[in-house]
């Protein structure tokens, strides 16, 4: 298995970003097998989804409904609403996997990896692409 752990800024806002091309250069030269997508943190998450039609804001915008940004949380350390970040990755996982032929991901159409990111308290967080040939 061939692994990396990258670096990814993402800032002070609760973020989408997308991770596909990123992927599709760290599997261009493999043959078959799988990627494996991780996020190792406890408020982050990974999710095939479609960006720049809106989708990566209305997912945004649903997760704010679903996990508001208040005092309801037990876990309370942090910004006020923190808890909520610590709840993220049940309902978006930390982890994804997809298939690859011939260095090639198979994605359809419209999917892309993205990291979900709603903690405002940390600024930089890390991926693992993991290639697991077949």
């Amino acid at each position: 298995m061939r692994s990396e752990l990258r670096a990814v800024r993402t800032g002070g806002v609760p973020v989408v970003v997308d991770l596909t091309d990123e992927c599709a250069e760290f599997v261009r030269q493999e043959v078959d097998g799988l990627l494996h997508v991780f996020v190792p943190h406890a408020t982050a998450g990974i999710a095939l989804i479609e960006t720049g039609a809106g989708s990566d804001d209305d997912l945004l915008a649903q997760l704010d409904e679903l996990l508001p940004r208040d005092d309801r949380w037990r876990h309370r350390h942090g910004s006020p609403g923190h808890g909520r970040d610590h709840v993220l990755p049940a309902f978006v996982p930390p982890q994804t996997m997809v298939p690859v032929l011939e260095g090639r991901m198979q994605l359809g159409t419209w999917q892309r990896i993205c990291l979900v990111d709603t903690n405002t308290d940390n600024h930089q967080r890390h991926v693992r692409f993991s290639f697991l040939a077949g």
